[in-house]
């Protein structure tokens, strides 16, 4: 059996196809726009985050990091690229899980900011653990050693005065070998703490606020 085309029949399937084609078209252009006016994803950057909660005074490995990627305009100043490496660095304070690394995070010198007229961070270790519990970064304190002569009561001599903490990483549960803190200090005075640890207990008295 066979079928005849009339011209009703003709016009009427091309017409169906030029709608089709232009529908076609139309989809294809409005993908492109699309396309175009879509903003790109942003560049990631590679940073360091914590893995889980980490208190101060963590010495960190590698099972405490994770390197993810983060938007550029999202990383914090300081970040610390994922290649940097951190493994036995002690952590100056609180970090959350999740949170990106910076450089003020870590005892170190980081911690006197851009601005610190030639002073140095000096980790000191207080005898008496608990005190170091009632410091906070930004405390001024004196620093004072103790030491025993040949004959009498032990004598207490100032060693640094008006100091400023920077960082109190080490927790109070320290095993009985004192706490670790951050000072600020000028290299005379830190040459002077670090002679006075040898020979005494190191304690410090808070100052007031001037």
């Amino acid at each position: 059996m066979t079928f005849a085309l009339t011209r009703t029949d003709l016009a009427r399937a091309v017409g169906r196809y030029r709608v089709l084609l232009s529908a076609g078209l139309a989809a294809g252009s409005v993908a492109t726009a699309l396309g175009v006016l879509a903003p790109s994803a942003p560049a990631g950057v590679l940073v360091l985050r914590a893995a889980k909660d980490l208190p101060a005074g963590t010495a960190l490995t590698g099972t405490d990091l994770v390197r993810t990627p983060m938007p550029a305009a999202l990383v914090p100043a300081g970040a610390l690229a994922a290649e940097s490496s951190v493994e036995g660095r002690l952590l100056a304070a609180p970090v959350r899980a999740g949170e990106p690394l910076t450089d003020v995070r870590l005892a170190g010198a980081a911690l006197l900011g851009p601005t610190h007229g030639g002073l140095r961070a000096v980790p000191v270790r207080l005898a008496d653990a608990a005190s170091a519990a009632l410091l906070q970064a930004g405390d001024r304190v004196d620093v004072l050693s103790a030491t025993s002569g040949p004959a009498g009561p032990p004598v207490a001599v100032v060693v640094a005065l008006d100091a400023m903490v920077l960082a109190v990483p080490t927790a109070v549960e320290d095993g009985g070998e004192g706490a670790l803190v951050v000072l600020a200090a000028t290299p005379t005075v830190a040459a002077g703490l670090a002679a006075a640890a040898v020979g005494g207990r190191l304690s410090v008295v808070l100052r007031g606020a001037t």
